[in-house]
């Protein structure tokens, strides 16, 4: 690796380790030559994420689109940041491991859909609003009544 201060072409490792749950690695290296110290981190490569759009468009997977709808969805509840940055990883990952180089926006759209109804009921609704496109007010209560029977029936199941 070439260092980055003096350009001389070579550096030694001093120090290795995982990062980023085992994503990639973080090396510190030094300069034989100038002796300055720096880090590097090597992570695999990964193979662009396609994916296909409702009206038969096709467009690269955005992570920073996701981070920012959910950011939208979560707005003014106590949800952290880093729990939102958390939620957004795990999604990448499972859309990742489906080992599928093109994905439709619905899975994508599902998959929000669902980690939203776990972590937080009014976040999930402001985004099924938004993505199931609700055309009146009666599709938007039918999706809180769904909810609320959820609701009712893992409270019921809870107190047993």
């Amino acid at each position: 690796m070439k260092c980055p201060f003096c350009s001389y072409r070579d550096s030694r490792v001093v120090d290795s380790r995982a990062v980023d749950d085992g994503v990639s690695i973080r090396r510190r290296r030094e300069c034989p030559d100038c002796g300055r110290r720096f880090t590097t981190y090597e992570k695999y490569e990964e193979t662009p994420l396609m994916v296909s759009k409702k009206d038969g468009r096709r467009e690269l997977f955005d992570a920073k689109k996701l981070l920012s709808g959910l950011i939208k969805a979560f707005e003014k509840r106590p949800i952290s940041y880093e729990k939102i940055q958390e939620i957004a990883e795990h999604i990448e990952r499972e859309l990742r491991m489906r080992g599928e180089a093109e994905i439709r926006s619905e899975v994508i759209g599902e998959a929000v859909m669902n980690h939203l109804e776990k972590t937080d009921q009014i976040a999930y609704v402001r985004f099924a609003s938004v993505y199931r496109q609700f055309a009146d007010v009666n599709n938007f209560m039918q999706e809180l009544q769904r909810i609320m029977k959820n609701n009712e029936s893992v409270d019921r199941s809870d107190k047993e």
